[in-house]
């Protein structure tokens, strides 16, 4: 069976970090195994408190599943701080990890921070150049260049300076696009630009959907698809996880995992 490894924050409430995770890479029917960097009491309304997990553990966590089962994709998220940043990179090339999804998770959807300023830079400068998909959303995009983007233009043209910085496959997503209505995400892999498209739904129900994609993307790879064809079977999934989403909690409910698994993505 195929593998995959997610290595995220914990969500409690279910719809985003880990737990979206696993519920992503169990609807592609891949096999979902996770390392756990902070423990977050979340909810749709907000964060309430962080538990960052001590960089060892993290450590110990990352090599118990490689040294024994290994895995075929790999899906990074929430990092939190500078030394669980740095572990994370020299795993990443001790086991010389392969398909490596960066999902650059700075805040969640409430807006509370997840990525301090110091593990931001480290994530830059030397994380990105290590993954194989790099899917930054506009917001995270902004912060690692400095400026505002608000055309699909623009995207391309951040999108061209991310590949500068490393990964070899760029996906920026739009769908915070003020103004659009449609949801765009520019795709760049150092030569081609392409752009997918998909309805906007103007739902609040939208609580993990960067983790979804990114582990969407990584479930793809693990079955062997190539990068493009992992990122455009992620962009079909997320779309219908998200127009089907759940709306449960008081806030920014969550995508519908669960969408489409008898679909095998």
């Amino acid at each position: 069976m195929n593998k995959a490894l997610t290595i995220a924050g914990s969500d409690c409430s279910g719809g985003a970090g880990v737990q979206a995770d696993l519920k992503t890479f169990t609807a592609f029917g891949v096999y979902g195994m996770s390392v756990i960097t902070a423990v977050v009491a979340e909810n749709t309304v907000g964060v309430q408190a962080v538990f960052d997990i001590p960089a060892g553990i993290v450590e110990e966590q990352i090599k118990s599943v490689l040294d024994d089962i290994g895995a075929d994709a790999v899906k990074v998220g929430m990092l939190s701080n500078p030394e669980i940043v740095e572990i994370v990179i020299d795993c990443i090339k001790e086991y010389s990890m392969k398909n490596v999804v960066v999902d650059p998770v700075m805040d969640a959807k409430s807006g509370d921070p997840l990525l301090s300023e110091e593990a931001r830079r480290i994530v830059k400068d030397n994380l990105l150049p290590l993954a194989t998909v790099v899917t930054p959303n506009l917001h995270e995009t902004e912060l690692f260049l400095g400026r505002k983007i608000t055309t699909v233009d623009e995207m391309q043209e951040a999108a061209a300076e991310l590949k500068e910085l490393g990964g070899e496959w760029i996906v920026l997503k739009g769908g915070h696009l003020v103004g659009a209505d449609e949801a765009i995400d520019v795709v760049y892999d150092g030569e081609q630009f392409y752009l997918l498209r998909s309805p906007f739904f103007d739902t609040p129900n939208t609580h993990g959907t960067g983790c979804t994609f990114s582990s969407a993307i990584a479930a793809g790879l693990a079955k062997g698809y190539k990068p493009l064809k992992a990122i455009r079977r992620a962009k079909d999934y997320i779309t219908a996880a998200i127009e089907q989403n759940i709306s449960i909690g008081k806030g920014f409910g969550p995508t519908n995992h669960l969408v489409g698994v008898e679909s095998n993505w």
